[in-house]
């Protein structure tokens, strides 16, 4: 069984956001609330985080936006056999809250994308671009987006729901493999480098991958 945990950023994600219409799309998903959303307090989301990936069983697969997306990185990491994949998208800049140093820097120990904007507030694209690197995640560039939410006019999102089945395809793959190898669930999902997605999106391989994996 899978559950997918949808982490919102500051001020939670109301009616009219993408996250909103995922969580009424899929039965089961489940959607982390924190004590004060108006709050960026690193360990205290990340504790919410942990405690929802304990009560649920199965492994999940994490949907999280903005802060939300820091927090889900700094609560998964120590929780990978629990964690299927993560979706972080428009993560806001950890140097914005003084904590980009709580954050792995490493490649997370699950299959993960990162989806970002040329133009998004709380994230420059090259930033994105850096910490996906480090991540060892795809990097998913939506163009002109802002910070993908609703006032950027991301409701309805079926191509959000077509990445997160992605991750499931390839997190499934990497499970029924005996043994799993680590090289395997930190090798991206099929997209190669400026390779054209769903909806036209522009996806793009780390450069950990190309240095370390080869072409294949």
């Amino acid at each position: 069984m899978t559950t997918i945990l949808i982490i919102p950023g500051l001020h939670s994600s109301g009616p009219a956001h993408w996250q909103t219409w995922l969580e009424e799309q899929v039965p089961g998903t489940v959607r982390v609330i924190q004590s004060d959303w108006s709050k960026a307090d690193l360990p205290a989301w990340s504790a919410r985080v942990r405690r929802d990936i304990a009560r649920n069983p199965g492994r999940h697969i994490i949907v999280a936006h903005s802060f939300g997306a820091l927090a889900a990185v700094h609560a998964a990491v120590g929780h990978a056999d629990r964690v299927a994949g993560a979706l972080l998208v428009a993560p806001a800049d950890p140097e914005k809250f003084g904590i980009a140093s709580e954050l792995s820097s490493d490649p997370l120990p699950f299959p993960a994308v990162v989806v970002a904007s040329n133009n998004d507030p709380w994230m420059s694209h090259w930033k994105a671009a850096d910490w996906a690197d480090r991540w060892g995640a795809d990097l998913v560039n939506l163009g002109d987006a802002g910070h993908i939410n609703a006032e950027a006019g991301f409701g309805p999102w079926p191509e959000g729901f077509n990445l997160i089945e992605r991750l499931r395809g390839r997190s499934d793959r990497i499970s029924s493999q005996r043994p799993a190898r680590v090289s395997d669930s930190r090798r991206p999902l099929s997209w190669k480098r400026d390779a054209t997605g769903p909806a036209g999106l522009k996806f793009r391989r780390p450069t950990w991958a190309a240095n370390r994996l080869g072409a294949g």
